[in-house]
């Protein structure tokens, strides 16, 4: 079997460092050693480690099944849930979070190019959440007094404060309070 490029290997590492430890203390030593390859190699595919991290955060964002959220043969609630159940799931142990939210809580108020990536996942998440939300308010599903944009700030919004607290506590509890608030309350 062929090795997959060097530059994949560097970026497969370098997605899975910043979400293990975060962009400050995922060194280009790590990255590289984790990749199995020479530290020098790194430079010959990226300009600096804020270059990486930006490639790194739309490969993450590749990796979130966001192309669900647009399945128009799965109901637009039961989209959203699984969305955010698969979400859930990918979350180890209570370890690592989201990408959007660590760099937005890391590295977003010393790096323009970084906040600025950060931001357009965020918008591009609420773009189709929006969407869905304005399906289900089409279809009577979802209520028809909420606005679908602030509603859908408001869920990335929670959902990266209920990926913090579960990682806090230990616990799924902060899990099942944003399922039955989101589904069972506020959009119902």
């Amino acid at each position: 079997m062929a090795r997959r490029s060097m530059r994949e290997e560097i970026l497969e590492s370098g997605v899975q460092l910043f979400l293990e430890r975060g962009f400050n203390a995922a060194a280009v030593k790590d990255i590289t050693d984790r990749a199995g390859v020479p530290k020098g190699s790194f430079y010959n595919h990226f300009e600096s480690k804020e270059a990486l991290a930006e490639v790194a955060l739309e490969r993450y964002g590749e990796t979130r099944r966001m192309g669900d959220l647009a399945d128009r043969s799965v109901p637009p609630v039961e989209r959203m849930r699984r969305h955010f159940e698969f979400l859930r799931d990918e979350l180890p142990e209570f370890t690592k979070g989201c990408m959007y939210g660590n760099f937005g809580a890391e590295v977003v108020d010393h790096s323009e190019p970084l906040r600025k990536r950060v931001k357009d996942s965020w918008e591009h998440w609420a773009d189709l959440l929006t969407q869905v939300i304005a399906q289900g308010q089409a279809d009577g599903t979802i209520r028809a007094s909420l606005d679908p944009r602030q509603t859908a700030y408001y869920l990335t919004s929670a959902w990266e404060g209920t990926l913090l607290r579960a990682r806090a506590d230990k616990s799924a509890e902060a899990f099942e309070i944003f399922f039955a608030v989101t589904f069972d309350a506020l959009l119902a």
